[in-house]
């Protein structure tokens, strides 16, 4: 039974709490084969660091392809692995937006409503597409296939208004073509992003790529097309060159 006082952290990734041991107060529920596997891609990770705690954002991610959001039993994990407190993991997983608070869908959906995809229709898709599907904000549709996030910027203004999919981009969006794109996700259909790879992963095998564990897919596909091409367009049927060094 347990008594109130809190386990001894491991040292860095020794002797660790089984799986269904009290962990600071909070039973883990990691299977054994989970837990052995994260403990494994966690090693790797934190072996390219020269200080152990500087892993927390990639591991982070990790457990977070492992449950679709940062639960508390991944922050537990993560704590254990480098050594520091709950709370330091808690106050790092809740300042950024990628870490999610509760399970995303396998499709996690992104509009931009910044000010150009804004001025340009993204306000609008956005209302649509909630609608339409059903959930708003950070929610997630009760098959689990879909869940939306209004973004404050998607880095492709030249191709606004855009929406990610799991990170992947669609540029160019309509209302129409944004919820044609989220019934095609929920039927199973053959969906490519505008630029990148040619098929799209779901949320949790595109958490495990952002936490240093490639796909191999990185290099698939454009990542710069379009408008984004032009000034170089411009800048070679001029001859012009950046200043040399």
């Amino acid at each position: 039974m347990w008594t109130g006082e809190r386990a001894p952290r491991a040292n860095k990734w020794t002797q660790h709490l089984s799986s269904h041991e009290w962990a600071g107060g909070t039973l883990m529920t990691y299977s054994p084969e989970i837990r052995e596997r994260l403990e494994r891609d966690a090693k790797e990770i934190i072996g390219r660091y020269p200080k152990t705690r500087s892993a927390l954002l990639p591991l982070l991610h990790l457990v977070q392809s492992e449950d679709g959001y940062v639960s508390d039993d991944g922050q537990e994990f993560c704590a254990e692995m480098l050594g520091i407190s709950k709370a330091e993991v808690t106050g790092v997983a809740t300042f950024y937006t990628m870490y999610k608070r509760k399970p995303a869908g396998d499709y996690h959906v992104g509009v931009c409503i910044n000010a150009l995809c804004a001025v340009m229709g993204g306000d609008q898709i956005w209302e649509e597409l909630s609608e339409h599907v059903g959930v708003g904000h950070e929610e997630t549709t009760s098959d689990g296939k879909i869940s939306l996030e209004r973004l404050e910027c998607n880095a492709a203004c030249d191709f606004a208004p855009v929406m990610m999919v799991n990170w992947e981009f669609f540029d160019n969006q309509t209302p129409e073509s944004a919820k044609q794109l989220v019934d095609d996700l929920r039927d199973g259909k053959d969906v490519r992003p505008t630029r990148g790879p040619k098929k799209l992963c779901s949320f949790k095998d595109a958490s495990r790529v952002l936490a240093g564990l490639p796909d191999d897919l990185a290099g698939d596909g454009p990542s710069a097309a379009g408008a984004s091409l032009e000034g170089l367009k411009v800048a070679k049927a001029n001859g012009w060159k950046a200043p040399e060094a």
